[in-house]
């Protein structure tokens, strides 16, 4: 490419999706998510145009005939291709069947193959080369999350001028769960390529940290550790939503008569619980479920006035641990449903589909309860979608203690998703709190959302990595 960028994104995915029309045409549409949201403004602040690297969603004929960079909205958009097998195993393999489980504390066995790890480090290897490719002298490039932990330094090897940033969306695990990973050296070489490593949780910061000592023999000090004659700093920065986006929607009429549609719909109950999730087993789908069902088998509520809607959007559906998830899930439904519902008004609504911004935002608006139960999660922005919507202040949140939001929200009911009895004393108290106090919780939940926006989260990352550069230069003098 003849031009170059200032400010460089590189993720697994570009921010949109590709549309092939009835005549045969491509087309692009910008695909929703709060990363893009997030750094959009920051990219047109530079004078040049940024750019954005990432798979194009599919798998090419062939890594030899990628598409062509293109203009979208005043980005431009770098596509970098993947094969079929390179889709198997750098992304359903190693990222999704070794990374995943094994950095959510190994819920499910973690499965480690060298053909996964080899497509791995030759696909991160073709991200870094893109980004070289696309980034002006000097540009600042920010990395992320676990598909791409190799990219830095690959990057730096390539463009040792570059500002180096990376941040993991997912948790970092301690060093007992890492030291499993046969390939634990490389990963973290791979991250210390980068000025600045952003995590979710200070947990996660100060994981890396000691596995640096603990791996490679470094001697990190407070945030920071020395490499090679760099100062590559660790650093906690909690993600968070587009506040302002989810406010707009909530105010629109015609979301909220769509909120009073879905109320009515379910019978007009006096309370509606709401899961939304992924359908993945770090979500504590089940748990819920189970608690939901338990309170019902002791008649402590009643399937008439308390109505559950789970939303499991589908996910990794051609791995076989998601497959056995979907049947369990769907089985507890209708064995609850079953039980209890009734002819047009079941105990829980299950919805197995991708939805609509809008229609999301009417069901936050429906539900007086959202039950976010997952057994590990980076942070959970569908809890700060939820709490952004409430627009009257009231409603209610059940957060599992280890989601990374557990640590901002302190005013939601916390919970640990491990402990069934736990988990239906919560929903209990949740179902019958007062107001007053649904309504002094949800302003303290709102306080900071609103003031920890995704915007103040992506313009401190930026900020950070300028200040640790220009400390860098100035120690180097």
């Amino acid at each position: 490419m003849a031009h170059k960028s200032d400010f460089v994104v590189v993720a697994n995915r570009l921010p949109v999706d590709r549309i092939v029309g009835g005549d045969g045409q491509t087309s692009w549409r910008r695909s929703p998510g709060g990363l893009v949201t997030a750094v959009e403004p920051l990219m047109r602040q530079r004078e040049g145009n940024g750019a954005w690297v990432g798979w194009a969603g599919d798998a090419s004929d062939g890594v030899d005939e990628p598409i062509a960079p293109f203009d979208n909205d005043g980005l431009t958009l770098y596509p970098v291709p993947l094969a079929a097998q390179e889709i198997e195993e750098y992304y359903e393999g190693f990222s999704n069947t070794s990374l995943w489980p094994l950095y959510h504390d190994a819920i499910v066995p973690a499965e480690y193959h060298r053909a996964w790890w080899n497509a791995y480090v030759a696909v991160n290897q073709r991200f870094a080369d893109a980004a070289a490719s696309v980034a002006a002298e000097g540009a600042f490039v920010w990395v992320h999350d676990y598909q791409l932990q190799l990219v830095p330094a690959m990057l730096r090897q390539k463009r040792p001028d570059l500002r180096i940033g990376f941040f993991l969306h997912i948790p970092f695990p301690p060093t007992e769960l890492f030291g499993q990973l046969p390939w634990r050296r490389q990963i973290l070489e791979g991250l210390l390529g980068a000025d600045l490593v952003g995590f979710q949780t200070p947990g996660g910061a100060a994981n890396f940290l000691r596995l640096t000592r603990d791996r490679l023999g470094l001697k990190p000090s407070g945030a920071a550790v020395q490499v090679d004659g760099r100062t590559v700093r660790a650093r906690s920065y909690p993600i968070s939503i587009d506040v302002s986006s989810f406010v707009e929607l909530a105010s629109m009429p015609e979301v909220q008569e769509r909120a009073r549609q879905i109320r009515h719909d379910l019978g007009d109950p006096r309370t509606v619980l709401l899961g939304i999730d992924r359908l993945d087993y770090t979500k504590g789908i089940g748990i819920r479920l189970e608690a939901l069902e338990e309170l019902l088998d002791e008649d402590r509520i009643d399937a008439s006035d308390t109505v559950m809607i789970q939303v499991a959007t589908p996910s990794r559906e051609r791995v076989e641990q998601y497959r056995v998830l979907r049947e369990n899930v769907e089985r507890t439904v209708g064995r609850i449903n079953g039980s209890y519902g009734a002819v047009g008004n079941p105990a829980v609504n299950y919805i197995h589909r991708s939805m609509p911004r809008d229609e999301i935002v009417a069901l936050y608006l429906a539900a007086d309860i959202m039950v976010v139960t997952p057994f590990r999660d980076g942070m959970n922005l569908v809890a700060k979608e939820y709490i952004a919507c409430r627009l009257d202040g009231t409603g209610s949140l059940i957060l599992s203690e280890f989601a990374g939001a557990a640590r901002e929200l302190k005013n939601a009911y916390l919970v640990n998703p491990y402990d069934i009895e736990g988990v239906k004393e919560v929903f209990l108290e949740a179902i019958e709190a007062p107001r007053a106090e649904q309504r002094r919780r949800m302003r303290s939940l709102q306080r900071q959302v609103t003031k920890h926006d995704v915007a103040h989260w992506a313009q401190t990352f930026v900020d950070d990595i300028t200040r640790i550069r220009r400390e860098n230069r100035e120690g180097s003098r």
